[in-house]
């Protein structure tokens, strides 16, 4: 059995004995006026209902991109025909199209119904409309059967979401090994075995305030040439969330899954930790060519203004030491 159509079946055999109003309304006439026609045009409230009847089905069923939704018969085998899900041989759940003059003329269909099942050459249908006024299990013969169409058959485009929520996983868990052997230019830290012997502490206390002295005074120059620097957009980062997704699914080949990209979205995930090593260079690229014009500059006169002081400090301690030899 078509398994597109097992779901229409299930939902059609609900609805047997369902009979049309006097003035040949239908609740399913009503529902394809409001929800499927653009124009909500009475004319369908009343209308011959065969066709609106599997419409409200497909619809009830979740198969309305398998199973199509039409009003005219003759619009609806061309469509199972366009889609290459039109023949010849009956199969339960399947749409079975009808011409009662019995020609093979797609353009002369009259009615439309569902196949139930198949025996040898009967076939048992549910059809809406059905005798001109009902919903009703009738028993066909192949006579007057134009085709059929198989709703299973009909290839649906799959939608795929990228699955960028989670944050990336570490370097470590990609690569099974440490950030600095599997990222260059990152270096291990130094073990705990292998701290400065108490001796060159000192010197090495000297050098860590004269580089955070000399940091201080060259980021405050730097930010005030940054001001006069003209503006530049800055590095940013990209971060993996819920933004990168799509307002709506993207659609994919028939020959193409879900599962094939979640592979490959997989294989690249290692990519934002070296993106992120990548831009934190950029960064410190872009600061130091910013403040690299001022080295002329002459705010930087504050280091001549140090000099000056420090070379006054000789002559003071000359004049308080006048037995100390004098170089000219």
């Amino acid at each position: 059995m078509d398994p597109i159509g097992k779901k229409l079946l299930n939902v059609a055999k609900s609805e047997l004995g369902y009979v049309e109003k006097g003035d040949g309304y239908t609740k399913f006439g009503e529902w394809y006026r409001k929800n499927v026609d653009g124009d909500h045009d009475e004319y369908f409230s009343t209308a011959p209902w065969c066709d609106m009847f599997l419409a409200w089905a497909a619809d009830k069923a979740g198969v309305t991109e398998q199973a199509g939704q039409f009003a005219s018969t003759v619009e609806h085998a061309k469509w199972f025909q366009g889609k290459d899900a039109f023949g010849t041989e009956p199969e339960p759940g399947a749409f079975i199209f009808f011409d009662w003059n019995g020609s093979d003329d797609i353009d002369q269909i009259d009615h439309i119904g569902l196949v139930e099942r198949v025996d040898g050459k009967k076939i048992h249908t549910i059809e809406g409309n059905a005798d001109g006024y009902k919903l009703t299990r009738k028993v066909r013969d192949m006579d007057t059967v134009v085709g059929f169409g198989y709703p299973s058959k009909v290839k649906v485009a799959q939608t795929y979401a990228p699955k960028h929520a989670a944050p990336p996983p570490a370097v470590e868990q990609l690569t099974g090994q440490p950030v600095a052997d599997a990222v260059p230019g990152v270096t291990k830290e130094t073990p705990a075995d292998d701290a400065k012997p108490i001796g060159t502490q000192d010197a090495v206390l000297g050098g860590v305030l004269a580089m955070i002295l000399f940091g201080t005074v060259a980021l405050a120059a730097g930010r005030a040439g940054a001001a006069k620097a003209p503006t530049t957009p800055p590095i940013r980062v990209r971060k993996r969330g819920k933004h990168h997704k799509p307002s709506t699914p993207v659609k994919l080949p028939a020959d193409v899954t879900p599962a094939d990209l979640d592979a490959a979205d997989t294989a690249t995930t290692v990519m934002p930790a070296l993106s992120l090593a990548v831009a934190h260079a950029a960064e410190d690229r872009e600061f130091w060519g910013r403040i690299d014009h001022l080295k002329d500059d002459e705010e930087l006169a504050f280091w001549d203004t140090l000099h000056a002081e420090f070379a006054t400090e000789p002559a003071a301690a000359h004049a308080e030491y006048p037995s100390a030899p004098e170089f000219r």
